[in-house]
């Protein structure tokens, strides 16, 4: 059980961090690249070239992933999950702690929310109109380019389709259809019958409303879903309950299966092997307890900061010389242990060093000189490769080499990243072998309209290279980055930001959760109603009419008491005043004699 005390700090912890943390300070959360049948393209921003997408890839602005024919994907970022049918092209515009958005040029996204905070946004841009999700709900958006249409569905929740100069709310159980690129045309019907795809996302949506895991982490710990199917959950003191990774064999250690990518802004990111391998890499700390490994999660907080990897590499004069890492020298680190602070090697401001501690680390007092590190001891807990595997995101695994205990103890603690500059190999990150198919060149070409003006592209990985080798493996900061964009402009998904209407766009509401809307609605037997939902979306839900509708006229949903005036409708006329009442006349008083 968490602490009160505990508990309360990490809440107001986290509140605090929009508000004060520097507007140079990397985002808190990234998406992931969960899952994927059959084969998905992924191409990363700053370079041209398409490869085979990595599961538990960090995804940012400027990526862009293609789903091949036959097969789908799913992205999570925090609780959300965005899924992507066979033949989809999506690149992220915008993701960072308050906005998601995204373009569809082509194909099926279903779009799974389960929490959107008042100050939020969540835009999905097609090529002839921008949806925004304005609450948790489901929500299914086709777009085909060649023919100019776009259809925005709303199973639950509600929607602004903006398109041709208007913004039409979509509300729950709706759809909208606009055709049409210059001059669109709009028709609004019934959210239309689960399909295939629907199905398969109905299945996930399930298997996460039932996860075991939220007992012990936020739910916008990103890739707690997998933890239940592929470990078990344990009290071991003085750690409270950790997770165990079921079916390792003796000698493993974590940061060891997996291989290491450059993604910017963070620098060196550790990708996992293991379907799981997300959370327990980003987040917490490992411990070695009782002859096996421990994921420890630390203090639940509301929305936990995402770190690249949670290690401190070891190296120094002398350590690169062993004959078993090569002439080039090696890279080795271990797992920081809990209550062991993690100071990043990108530059970030005091307020977001205490955010990614805050569930591990007396957030107060942070120190990371002259520690004693629990897992540098343990046996087998180093990993060392040769440079050279190591910036070419080679397989861990199969590169590491064995290194003296004693040359280890030797070494010098140098910090949560390695002084060592990424090549272009280092972006891609992928053992794909041979060509992999790119989506046709009009998906990629293909503008989108938006009503928020997405972030900059990222800067070429070409036009900073040299930039990054003189700066020892860190990332650039915002002046140097501005910089090469002035010299070099970046090319990146062509968006056409459209102009906000008199009053502005509706934003998300406040409380977070759907009102009723006071449509006349399609006929029940119409409304496909077998979507599994949580039990949070059913206690939101408006109370439903089980009576049948009459076959003599369409059904309507019955208005609810005190309804608010429909939209565009001359007011109601005011009442005529009744005549005042003239007062009774009083009886005359009785006197006593």
């Amino acid at each position: 059980m968490i602490r009160k005390a505990g508990y309360w700090a990490a809440l107001l912890a986290m509140a605090a961090a929009p508000m004060f943390a520097d507007a140079g300070d990397p985002p808190s959360r990234v998406a992931r690249l969960n899952y994927k049948s059959g084969s998905v393209s992924f191409r990363p921003g700053s370079v041209e070239e398409w490869t085979e997408a990595t599961l538990n890839y960090p995804l940012t602005p400027g990526d862009r992933l293609w789903t091949q024919p036959g097969a789908q994907a799913e992205l999570h970022t925090g609780s959300t999950a965005i899924r992507m049918a066979s033949e989809t092209a999506l690149a992220i515009l915008n993701l960072d702690d308050r906005a998601v958005q995204l373009s569809l040029t082509q194909g099926a996204l279903n779009v799974h929310i389960r929490d959107l905070a008042f100050n939020e946004s969540f835009e999905v841009d097609t090529p002839n109109a921008a949806i925004a999700l304005l609450r948790p709900g489901d929500y299914r958006i086709d777009a085909d380019g060649d023919k100019g249409l776009t259809v925005a569905a709303v199973r639950d929740g509600e929607a602004d389709v903006t398109a041709g100069g208007a913004t039409t709310p979509v509300r729950m159980r709706e759809s909208m259809r606009i055709s049409g690129v210059d001059q669109v045309a709009q028709e609004a019907g019934p959210v239309p019958p689960l399909d295939e795809f629907d199905r398969w996302c109905a299945a996930r949506d399930l298997r996460e409303s039932q996860s075991r895991s939220v007992q012990y982490v936020s739910r916008e710990t990103i890739g707690y879903e997998d933890l239940d199917q592929y470990g078990v959950w344990r009290q071991i003191p003085p750690y409270g309950m950790v997770w165990i990774p079921a079916g390792m064999p003796g000698d493993w250690a974590p940061y060891h299966c997996g291989h290491w990518a450059w993604v910017e802004p963070w620098g060196w990111t550790w990708i996992d092997d293991a379907p799981w391998g997300f959370a327990p890499f980003h987040y917490g700390r490992w411990a070695y307890a009782g002859g096996i490994w421990v994921w420890v999660p630390g203090t639940v907080m509301a929305r936990p900061v995402y770190a690249p990897a949670l290690v401190a590499f070891v190296g120094g004069p002398g350590f690169g010389l062993s004959v078993a890492l090569g002439a080039a020298g090696g890279v080795a680190w271990f797992p920081l242990g809990p209550g062991e602070p993690f100071r990043p090697a990108y530059r970030v401001s005091d307020v977001y060093v205490r955010q990614v501690n805050v569930t591990q680390v007396n957030v107060t007092n942070i120190n990371a000189v002259n520690l004693r590190y629990a897992n540098r001891d343990v046996r087998g807990a180093v990993t060392a490769v040769p440079r050279e595997a190591f910036v070419t995101a080679r397989p861990v695994a199969g590169a590491a080499v064995a290194v003296d205990e004693r040359e280890i103890a030797r070494a010098q603690v140098l910090g949560t990243a390695p002084p060592v500059a990424p090549r272009r190999e280092s972006v891609l990150a992928s053992q794909a072998q041979g060509r992999v198919a790119a989506p046709p060149a009009r998906f990629v070409d293909r503008a989108v309209v938006a009503r928020t003006a997405p972030v900059p592209p990222p800067v070429a990985f070409a036009a900073k290279q040299r930039a990054l080798e003189t700066n020892q493996g860190r990332p650039l900061d915002a002046g140097a980055l501005e910089n090469l964009r002035r010299a070099a402009p970046p090319s990146g998904p062509v968006v056409r930001t459209l102009q906000a209407p008199q009053g502005g766009f509706r934003q998300a509401n406040p409380g977070g959760n759907a009102a009723p809307s006071q449509a006349v609605r399609p006929p029940a037997q119409n409304v496909p109603n077998d979507r599994p939902r949580t039990p949070v979306q059913q206690q939101n839900r408006p109370p439903e009419r089980t009576e049948p509708p009459r076959s003599d006229r369409p059904a309507q949903v019955a208005p609810p008491v005190n309804p608010p005036p429909a939209r565009n409708a001359a007011p109601a006329p005011k009442p005529e005043k009744a005549p005042p009442k003239k007062p009774e006349k009083a009886p005359p008083k009785r006197e006593d004699k």
